[in-house]
């Protein structure tokens, strides 16, 4: 077969250009095709253990040598680049919708090209530029969109005609084309070759190789790794990396201390033909028929295709080694469709002969997103799986940021979308998996407007009230597993056309989250906000109050009763966290994060808490249902039902109190509402929730109060220019880049983690500064609207990227929120961004390709407080909240 010729020669040209892996390998026999390794013993210690041998092990171990750890031993279960890797398509694809993945893909592009040159092993890399093909406007909005993130990062990139597709494949059907995008610089490769280059170099520089080595599991004591279980014996090791691929998962559940990874396995074919009789030329483009759910790339003179089909095949792993994997059957039932789209494409296929139908695994994942990062629950075990069919895409960036994170502690990007710590032990379920990657890998190729939801794996995580809220018209999407409402429809409204009105223009909810907005400006409104994370952390002495002074960075040592809005800072001041803290008592602190903060948010607080039997912390998420009463007459309503006066003099800004609310008592009340606007929130135990929220939706009735969603608070937090955790903030933005400064307790003389970093920006400036876009020439009703992620101009030259957006239901605007930087004209070196320099310029949106300007602020609009507060009082508390 030519999969088998392929390899075969992969492994001659790599033994060949690697005299020390030579030595180890045993004369060949005459009968066998493959090369046994001697038995060299394992070493008994090593600083790093790396389980698999595919593109993903040895991209790691390339990168940790190249950063100079050298102690490093790399274990495989059969052959080097015998798992997906060997039957991988090998096509290079910088076109990615998330900035993270564009920046891994053009990493593996740039480190590819040069490899060969590095290492004398032949890759196979050719740039042949690629194509993506649009047979519907959407389908083009969507590359559009895509091409102007490119076109910033400074990768060639455009928009074509159906003709120029044509002219660059003269094979390609355009009739039913509305337009294409063009990216000249992506590549193809040999993927087995590309790792075992790779390995030649990690080998080069110092790490062991050892073939034919299964790992049983990985040791772990007092939550650290400590070493390795092979079929060979034990090797004691400070760290270890799961690059199993598809065993990824069951690998993570064979130690005492199971690590989860979401991930599992699906069929994916591919067809090789014979060449054509005038062979294809090797530098023809690549093309993706994304809504003919198909890629094309030409192979030895005829082509390979595969694609995703919308009814795929889950792959089983449990008891299987590697060779059963490799002997999947051929299924041209199930690869019919894609062959028929295929002809379609390209009529003059017909004809071709058909050399093989190669049926190989691929490893996907929850929401389509690689896993990368270190364990929560054993420290040292690190994690690099689930590549969702792109593996060789990000390859060399994923492996260059892994190794990033070990070495130094932290990557040089912001990979928290791909950080491992996103998903729950929920996400682990397999029942779970097998049902989510039946929809995945469709939604590979189907277009994904913006705030589309998936359907599977739905009502995991439910508040008390999702039944009683469901039923008067909630429309639901989900955060972390857990059920969150977008918006309420009301009676009499086409429930069937809202679900499917996915546009990326005006959509069809905009006057009903226009009219949420409207009462909880004029009246109240009731959000169901149970997803909060929920943590309680107390001691017996005062070991609580200084570890938080540590670990946050605002003054945690307030009055019993009021609430601090903090964030948790690294050593570089960026905000792995920003929350809320309220102090309950002398020695006990209630801490609300962000939804998708759960898991991340503890183990950085279990790593960082000193060891003390003294200090406990609690993850209270499922006690307490939380409603969010928002609206000028939300005092009113509080005040009925508890019998106590809710006025801002008895009840002022940033102030928990426990209280009874109807029969129900034990209730956390906070005057804080994460919009801005007026109100409370109410921390409900949760066998209270449903007698709280009918007393409070039936005490309000006079006051004209109704339910509102998530889109209606997002609203009113992008108007108010309050940014949030995860999109607008991460671990490289620091309170000093946006305006956060007064949350700090710098001048305090209370030293804190991240504080020199702080201190440092305070004396040099900043080089990023989070900024407020009202767009001024952009017609809501026909213009695309913006939704995040688009570029920024200012006087005509790039700054930076939106990294939220809304309709201002108040200013009858658009609202962007983003980050501005500025680049030297000449050297592109970043510099100081000052507030001259922000007041100075004039802005413009990119959406899709097309600007509208733009009016830049540093501040939010005064007269959207509808109270007037002390500045250190007007409440950010709300920021990270989404």
């Amino acid at each position: 077969a030519a999969g088998m010729f392929l390899r075969l020669l992969s492994d001659v040209q790599w033994r060949a250009a690697h005299p020390k892996w030579r030595r180890m390998t045993s004369s060949q026999r005459s009968t066998s095709t493959t090369a046994e390794p001697h038995p060299v013993s394992l070493p008994a210690q090593a600083q790093v253990v790396i389980c698999g041998g595919g593109i993903m092990g040895t991209s790691v171990a390339y990168h940790l040598s190249k950063m100079g750890w050298k102690d490093i031993v790399l274990l495989e279960q059969g052959r080097l680049a015998a798992g997906t890797t060997r039957f991988c398509a090998g096509i290079v694809s910088t076109a990615r919708p998330t900035s993270i993945d564009l920046k891994m893909a053009h990493y593996s592009n740039k480190l590819y090209q040069q490899l060969e040159q590095e290492t004398g092993v032949q890759t196979g890399y050719m740039k042949t530029g690629s194509i993506s093909l649009a047979q519907t406007q959407d389908r083009l909005i969507s590359l559009k969109r895509i091409a102007s993130s490119l076109n910033v990062m400074g990768i060639p990139c455009e928009i074509i005609s159906p003709k120029k597709v044509v002219q660059l494949h003269p094979l390609i059907n355009i009739h039913d084309l509305v337009g294409a995008m063009y990216v000249p610089e992506d590549a193809v490769v040999s993927s087995a070759n590309v790792s075992l280059a790779l390995a030649t170099a990690a080998s080069q520089n110092g790490v062991q190789i050892h073939e034919r080595t299964s790992v049983s599991h990985v040791t772990v004591q007092k939550g650290r790794v400590t070493g390795v279980e092979t079929d060979r014996g034990r090797i004691q090791c400070e760290y270890f990396v799961n690059c199993a691929g598809q065993w990824a998962y069951e690998l993570g559940h064979s130690g005492e201390v199971p690590v989860h990874i979401p991930l599992h396995a699906c069929e994916h074919f591919y067809l090789l033909t014979h060449p054509l009789e005038k062979p294809l030329l090797s530098s023809l483009p690549t093309v993706f028929d994304p809504d003919g759910r198909i890629y094309i790339r030409n192979w030895q003179g005829g082509i390979l295709s595969g694609g995703f089909e919308k009814n795929p095949k889950p792959l089983f792993t449990e008891g299987r080694n590697q060779l059963e994997i490799q002997n999947l059957q051929e299924d041209w039932d199930h690869f019919g469709p894609l062959l028929s789209a295929l002809l379609r494409r390209m009529p003059g296929l017909e004809t071709l002969q058909i050399m093989q139908l190669v049926n190989c695994p691929e490893s996907f994942t929850p929401d389509m997103r690689c896993i990368m990062g270190e364990s929560p629950t054993a420290r040292g075990y690190f994690v690099l799986a689930g590549m969702n069919s792109a593996g060789i895409s990000y390859g060399g960036g994923a492996g260059k940021y892994l190794a990033e994170w070990m070495v130094n502690g932290y990557p040089s990007e912001n990979v928290w979308p791909l950080d491992l710590k996103r998903f729950g032990t929920l996400q682990s379920s397999r029942t779970f998996l097998r049902h989510r990657v039946m929809e995945v890998m469709p939604l590979m190729c189907d277009l994904k407007v913006p705030r589309w939801d998936f359907q599977t794996g739905r009502q995991l995580r439910t508040s008390p009230l999702y039944d009683r809220l469901d039923a008067q018209g909630a429309r639901w999407m989900e955060k972390h597993g857990f059920e969150r409402v977008k918006y309420f429809v009301p009676p009499g409204k086409d429930l069937l056309d809202l679900d499917h009105s996915k546009t990326f223009y005006k959509p069809d909810w905009f006057d009903i989250v226009g009219s949420e907005v409207k009462c909880c400006k004029e009246a109240v409104c009731v959000i169901d906000m149970s997803s909060f994370t929920k943590f309680e952390i107390s001691s017996t002495g005062d070991e609580a109050l200084e570890s938080l002074q540590y670990l946050f960075s605002n003054d945690l040592d307030v009055p019993v009763g009021h609430v601090v809005h903090t964030g948790m800072l690294n050593e570089k001041g960026g905000y792995e966290n920003d929350c809320s803290i309220a102090r309950l008592s002398k020695r006990s602190f209630f801490m609300i994060s962000p939804t998708d903060q759960q898991v991340h948010c503890w183990a950085w607080l279990k790593k960082r808490l000193p060891d003390d039997s003294n200090l406990i912390m609690e993850d209270v998420t499922w006690k307490y249902t939380a409603l969010n009463l928002i609206g000028p007459r939300a005092v009113d309503v509080l005040s009925e039902l508890s019998y106590a006066p809710m006025t801002a003099e008895h009840f002022p800004s940033l102030f928990c109190k426990e209280m009874s609310v109807g029969y129900a008592n034990g209730i956390r009340v906070m005057s804080i509402t994460h919009t801005g606007e007026p109100g409370f929130v109410l921390y409900i135990p949760i066998e209270y929730a449903l007698h709280v929220y009918n007393e409070v939706m039936n005490m309000g009735q006079k006051y004209g109060i109704r339910n509102a969603g998530y889109y209606a608070l997002r609203s009113l937090r992008i108007e108010k220019f309050f940014a949030f955790w995860g999109q607008d903030l991460d671990a490289f933005t620091t309170p000093m880049e946006c305006g956060r400064e007064f949350q700090v307790k710098l001048e305090k003389g209370i030293q804190f983690l991240g504080q020199e970093a702080l201190l440092e920006q305070k004396q040099n400036g900043v080089y990023k500064r989070f900024t407020m876009f009202i767009l001024e020439d952009h017609d809501t009703d026909m213009d695309l609207w913006p939704w995040w992620g688009e570029p920024i101009f200012r006087n005509g030259r790039y700054v930076g990227k939106t990294t939220s957006s809304a309709y201002s239901y108040t200013l009858e605007r658009h609202v962007c929120l983003g980050f501005v930087h500025h680049f030297d004209e000449k050297t592109g070196e970043e510099l100081v961004v000052t507030t001259d320099f922000i007041n100075q310029g004039e802005y413009e949106i990119d959406i899709a390709g097309q600007r509208f300007q733009a009016k830049a602020k540093l501040y939010p609009f005064s007269s959207l407080f509808t109270q007037r507060r002390r500045k250190d009082e007007v409440e950010l508390s709300g920021y990270q909240r989404e």
